[in-house]
């Protein structure tokens, strides 16, 4: 097949443009693949990280992209369709994760000819809602033939806008780039932490949504053997989380790396950790549990969204109820006093099988046939 795939690629960093390189390389392998990307992702403005683009100290895949379309430059629109119309796909793969990207991706796919159009669905719903969401969505939505859903939440959410719309279910596959796993005691010590400590590892985008505070506010009920590390970077203010960790006298009981984490760094947090904590209130399905999983590392998470299908489903980790810090300190506890944490790690490769970029890449080619 001629496959064209508009999405975040390299100079581009984080996540999205991860997954993107990997489930490339497995197009390219068996079919001509062409990548297009953003020559504008986001207006500085607009962007709350420190930098969009990667770092030299990050492990990037340096796909090679045709960088053509603006998100705020409707012209850009006109120019990318046309350029890949010349490329004359037989199958456009996009990646859907908030409202802004529907003007900009939904107006090329609607000018592609005799292309099949399917988009894989980080998000439908956005965490974070504001006015004009929904008519933005459904406009995407409009826009494509068929869809790729990671988590029934989001497959739901998506039927809930678009009842008759053709769409498949496949496990998010684990992010495998960033390289082995290191002993935690040397881990430990490049980062400073106490190595006879349980660490618990918070990882990733530092959002309202992802409830940093309610483990922060579980801390407190946890005792001295056990040390929390915060890394990644702030979408927001961070001074809240430092009033409370002071509010609640537990300075000593934490380490922050409120930064962006570049690919290097990576293998340090998830080596150095006992157990990643997603304490999350909302959320569909998350890239970090396909990082823990690389580094064999178990997960207690929230119950909300997909994420019991990715961790309570396979076993590979505790599930709390609901969002709530004496049931996340609770479970915190359980988990290391129940025995079963060796288990949880056997589990994980039983999730690895499934859950790669080989699979992925497969069941989406075979589903475009199927259109």
């Amino acid at each position: 097949m001629k496959i064209a795939y508009l999405s975040t690629f390299y100079p581009y960093r984080g996540g999205i443009a991860q997954f993107n390189a990997s489930l490339f390389k497995e197009f390219e392998k068996y079919n001509e693949t062409k990548a297009f990307t953003f020559s504008r992702q986001y207006p500085d403005l607009l962007f709350p990280g420190s930098s969009q683009l990667v770092s030299e100290t990050d492990i990037a895949e340096k796909i090679d992209a045709e960088r053509i379309l603006d998100t705020i430059n409707p012209f850009s629109y006109l120019s990318a369709a046309s350029k890949i119309n010349k490329f004359n796909p037989d199958l456009l793969i996009t990646k859907f994760w908030m409202p802004f990207f529907a003007p900009s991706l939904g107006s090329v796919t609607r000018r592609l000819k005799n292309t099949k159009r399917i988009s894989i669905l980080d998000n439908v719903i956005p965490h974070e809602k504001r006015i004009g969401d929904m008519q933005l969505i459904n406009y995407f939505l409009n826009s494509n033939d068929a869809f790729i859903a990671m988590s029934r939440t989001v497959q739901n959410d998506l039927l809930s806008l678009k009842p008759n719309a053709k769409s498949i279910l496949i496990p998010h596959p684990l992010y495998d780039h960033f390289g082995a796993k290191i002993d935690k005691e040397e881990a430990c010590k490049k980062l400073n932490i106490p190595q006879d400590n349980k660490i618990l590892l918070f990882f990733g985008f530092i959002r309202d949504y992802k409830g940093l505070d309610l483990l922060i506010e579980a801390m407190s009920r946890l005792g001295d053997t056990y040390h929390l590390v915060i890394a990644g970077e702030v979408y927001g203010d961070y001074s809240k989380y430092e009033k409370q960790i002071d509010g609640l006298g537990i300075r000593d009981k934490v380490s922050n790396f409120v930064r962006y984490i570049s690919d290097e760094e990576v293998p340090l947090f998830f080596s150095c950790a006992d157990v990643c904590i997603l304490p999350y209130k909302t959320a569909t399905q998350s890239g970090i549990v396909g990082i823990s999983y690389h580094f064999d590392l178990p997960i207690i998470s929230t119950d909300v969204g997909g994420l019991r299908e990715m961790i309570g489903d396979f076993n590979t980790g505790l599930m709390v109820e609901s969002p709530n810090s004496e049931l996340i300190a609770n479970a915190i506890n359980e988990y290391f006093s129940s025995g079963k944490i060796e288990e949880y790690k056997q589990n994980i490769l039983k999730y690895k099988s499934l859950a790669n970029w080989k699979n992925l890449a497969r069941e989406i080619i075979d589903f475009s046939l199927s259109l």
